[in-house]
C-alpha cells in the first residue's frame, strides 16, 4: 500500500515538473521580450526542475544521493531567479526597451 502510495506520488512529481517544463518552453518560443522571456524562464522552469528532482528524491528513498539531489533543488531555486534577474538587468541597463502593445 505505502509502495503503491510512493509510486503515485512520483508520476504526479513528474507530471508536473514535465508540466511546467511544457509551460515554459511554451512561454519562452511564444513571450514579446527579453523580460517577459526571462521571467517565464525563471519561474516555471524552476518549478519544473524542482517537481522533477523532487520525484528523484522520493525515488531514491533514504540514501547519499537523495542528500545531493535535495541539495540540487536547492541550488537551482536560488540561481534560476538569480540569472534571470542578471539577464533582465542586463537588458535594461543596454538599453533594450520593453515592449509595448500599440495602442488603436
Amino acid at each position: 500500500m505505502i509502495e503503491r502510495l510512493r509510486v503515485g506520488a512520483i508520476v504526479v512529481l513528474i507530471a508536473g515538473g514535465v508540466f511546467f517544463t511544457f509551460v515554459s518552453t511554451t512561454g519562452v518560443l511564444r513571450l514579446p521580450d527579453v523580460y517577459t522571456r526571462a521571467h517565464t524562464a525563471s519561474q516555471a522552469d524552476t518549478l519544473g526542475a524542482g517537481f522533477a528532482l523532487a520525484a528523484v528524491a522520493l525515488a531514491f528513498g533514504w540514501q547519499p544521493t537523495t542528500v545531493i539531489t535535495v541539495l540540487l533543488l536547492f541550488f537551482i531555486f536560488i540561481t534560476n531567479p538569480t540569472a534571470a534577474h542578471a539577464v533582465a538587468r542586463a537588458a535594461y541597463e543596454s538599453g533594450v526597451e520593453p515592449w509595448r502593445e500599440d495602442e488603436p
